[in-house]
């Protein structure tokens, strides 16, 4: 792969980085009055719509670069482990990752249609159906 190639799959697996944290900055975001009006706390699922736009985006920009497993998959291993590392053990040893259906929401929105994605790149490089 040449070097410009690689430091685009660089800028990519950053970006699914940046935007790991900033969906778990912005997951307990709900309508309480403090930040947006007070509607009785109903939570706000917009990390989780973030989530599920750029992630698979990330992945089909670096699917284009190289069909292969390792390099396909990285913004999407690189998006799993910011959200798993940073959410159970974040700074100061804060849990962002909370035990309710908003986490799990997260994941789901985030890796689910990542991995149709990349599943759509690698069948694509074996000659399957685009």
């Amino acid at each position: 792969m040449p070097v410009p190639d690689r430091l685009f799959l660089a800028l990519l697996v950053f970006d699914a980085a940046v935007l790991a944290v900033v969906e778990l900055v912005f997951l307990p975001l709900s309508f309480d009055g403090y930040l947006l009006p007070n509607l009785d706390g109903f939570p706000l699922p917009l990390t989780q719509l973030v989530a599920a736009v750029t992630t698979p985006l990330l992945v089909a920009r670096a699917g284009e670069l190289s069909p292969r497993p390792l390099v396909a998959s990285a913004p999407l291993v690189a998006w799993i482990v910011v959200v798993a590392g940073v959410g159970l053990f974040g700074p100061g040893g804060d849990v962002l990752l909370t035990a309710d259906w908003r986490s799990l929401l997260l994941f789901a929105c985030g890796a689910l249609p990542s991995a149709v994605v990349l599943g759509r790149v690698l069948a694509t490089a074996l000659g399957g159906p685009s």
